[in-house]
């Protein structure tokens, strides 16, 4: 009786560290919105989005949108943004934003307050998508620890994110503060791809696992 308790405990255990795992990663269209984190697999089917973290700022039936929050640039605000208001004694990088209109740019704030015409993307986390927030965010000197600036972004049309999840194109996981103003942004892929395969691997009914709890090798 005791041994057959034991087992069911151990079992319910193992369902519940899975469900917990799998509550931060998906690859399941339902589970898109807005904070969330697209990471292309190790085998990205478009080379343009290779070893990319794209938080998405913006969806829904019609369009989504997203940054790309690791392709930092060598090139410093003040050049990048050279017209913009506020921008001329910025040295922090720009950043790669995405493929869609390069010439344009967004950004993204850590605050307290949310910015006038900003969107909540994550707690304490502001999407700037016009020029006038922008200039109004650059001219009260954000410090760059809460301020990224993004040259273009990545683009869907209606139902095109979806079909591509459903293709396998994305791992979707949950968006962090902490990670889109990450002080290594050069890193954030492949810390979040190894940790999602870890997370795979755990999921996995434990006859294909071996004894450390990952897939035993045959």
């Amino acid at each position: 009786m005791r041994s057959s308790l034991g087992t069911a405990l151990r079992l319910a255990a193992g369902v519940m560290l899975v469900a917990v795992l799998l509550s931060a990663q998906s690859k399941r269209p339902e589970n898109l919105a807005v904070g969330k984190f697209l990471v292309t697999p190790r085998e990205a089917p478009d080379p343009a989005f290779s070893e990319s973290v794209i938080l998405v700022v913006h969806y829904d039936r019609e369009s989504a949108v997203g940054l790309m929050i690791n392709r930092r640039t060598t090139v410093p605000i003040s050049r990048a943004l050279h017209d913009v208001k506020g921008a001329g004694q910025r040295s922090d990088p720009a950043y790669i934003g995405g493929p869609v209109e390069t010439n344009g740019a967004m950004a993204l704030v850590r605050s307290n307050l949310k910015p006038d015409s900003a969107a909540q993307v994550l707690e304490k986390i502001f999407l700037l998508p016009t020029r006038p927030a922008l200039e109004g965010t650059l001219a009260g000197g954000r410090s760059a620890d809460d301020l990224r600036v993004y040259l273009g972004y990545c683009g869907w049309g209606p139902g095109q994110l979806d079909n591509e999840m459903r293709l396998g194109a994305w791992y979707i996981v949950e968006g962090s503060a902490a990670l889109v103003f990450d002080p290594n942004p050069d890193t954030v892929w492949s810390r979040l791809i190894a940790r999602s395969e870890s997370r795979i691997a755990m999921a996995r009914p434990p006859q294909h696992r071996g004894a450390n709890g990952f897939p035993a090798v045959r």
